[in-house]
């Protein structure tokens, strides 16, 4: 808590994190898109799987399809009423490519990553190339050049690199102006998707407001907090969290309250496919374990704040 927050207002404070009202999400799972809403479907269409979601300013909820297309679909008759399919525009055709990041722009253009390709472009509504910027990829392959991408405020561009183990900011050139190399922590590296597996595969970054980056470290099984300077200041490790395993950590959002929502994709049966934590105590104040209803398989998720 602040120094300037008298001790009335931290008891209130702590109060309502303690008692957090109902969580709508949206998610991809067992073969449907949903809105889900404390405990109940709500919303769903048929839709396989994911490695982004959105909801734009428009209401309209954003996702890839077959990892190579971006569509925008109407919640309100389940139909795909904008998309880009990256597989064949703008010089792409024959090519290998995914999709794995996008992201809608404030000025109405739509960022998208181009794994395989190793490019990141932004489009208008009509498909227009407007800019490209090239990715350094040292270890390229379509499926893992990159996952979660986002432009920064500044204009720059902070993009996991999965199959690098690396988070790399770019300037508005494609110059490389920051990275951070995922530790391995002394580590073997072992394969798979749930707790077993281990790795440096990282699956999403935030900026923070102190300047510092937010790294959701994939099969590593945790979320690191990184200055400038790329030191560790804060860690959510595997098993920190009681009675939770963290497995693919994947999704990160920080919600108005300043809470952190975790991605816990493959995790299995009995534990839970999203976290929130109040970070300052690493308490969990909320979690949604529904593995039942959406499988293993939930890698994006993204919390609907009013």
């Amino acid at each position: 808590m602040r120094n300037s927050f008298s001790s009335i207002a931290t008891l209130l404070f702590l109060a309502s994190v303690s008692c957090v009202s109902a969580r709508e999400v949206l998610l991809q799972g067992n073969g449907k898109l949903a809105r889900w809403k404390d405990g109940e479907i709500v919303w769903e269409m048929p839709w396989g799987g994911i490695h982004d979601i959105q909801q734009d300013a428009k209401g309209r909820i954003l996702v890839q399809r077959d990892m190579h297309e971006v569509c925008a679909i109407s919640p309100e008759d389940k139909k795909v009423v904008w998309s880009y399919d990256a597989k064949t525009a703008n010089g792409n055709a024959g090519k290998a490519l995914e999709v794995h990041a996008f992201q809608a722009l404030p000025d109405g253009h739509f960022m998208i990553a181009e794994s395989g390709v190793g490019r990141i472009i932004e489009v208008d509504a009509g498909g227009k190339l407007e800019k490209e910027i090239k990715l350094t990829v040292d270890h390229p392959a379509a499926h893992r050049d990159t996952r979660l991408a986002r432009k920064l405020a500044n204009g720059h561009y902070l993009v996991c690199h999965e199959g690098d183990g690396m988070v790399r900011e770019y300037d508005e050139t494609g110059k490389v102006v920051w990275d951070y190399a995922v530790p391995l922590f002394g580590k073997q590296p072992a394969d798979g998707h749930g707790p077993e597996a281990f790795g440096n595969q990282t699956f999403s970054s935030l900026r923070l407001e102190n300047g510092n980056t937010l790294i959701a470290t994939g099969n590593g099984h945790s979320v690191l907090e990184v200055t400038p300077g790329k030191e560790i200041v804060w860690k959510l490790e595997q098993k920190e969290l009681p009675g939770i395993v963290l497995a693919w950590v994947t999704t990160l959002q920080i919600l108005p309250n300043g809470n952190y929502v975790i991605g816990n994709c493959h995790a299995g049966p009995g534990q839970p496919n999203l976290i929130e934590i109040e970070p300052k105590t690493k308490k969990v104040v909320w979690k949604m374990e529904e593995y039942e209803r959406f499988g293993n398989d939930v890698s994006n998720t993204l919390v609907v704040v009013p």
